[in-house]
């Protein structure tokens, strides 16, 4: 796994700029960046740090690849964890509907 490019498509999925991550993180913009190019190693205590700031697990961090997965939609897949089940379920009715219509 390129743990630069997941730590990038994480923070473009949300709409971040390497400043904005720096500041939730407490981690330098200078590192962020490294850490997206692969020009610095991302321990552990990097990633776990990261993933608390945009609120996923390290789980969610190491799942299956999704670079195929268009950002808009990654954002929405994102979103939609955080729903509860009745709200999902409302969610993928009204989709349903669009979809329908």
């Amino acid at each position: 796994m390129d743990v630069g490019a997941r730590i990038r498509e994480l923070r473009k999925a949300r709409g971040l700029t390497t400043r904005q991550l720096a500041e939730m993180t407490n981690i330098s913009q200078p590192v962020i960046s490294r850490l997206e190019t692969n020009t610095r190693s991302a321990d552990v205590s990097y990633i776990e740090i990261i993933c608390n700031a945009l609120d996923i697990s390290l789980a969610d961090f190491f799942a299956a690849d999704r670079s195929d997965m268009n950002p808009e939609l990654q954002q929405l897949l994102e979103t939609a964890k955080k729903l509860t089940p009745e709200q999902r379920e409302a969610v993928r009715k009204m989709l349903e509907t669009m979809n329908n219509g």
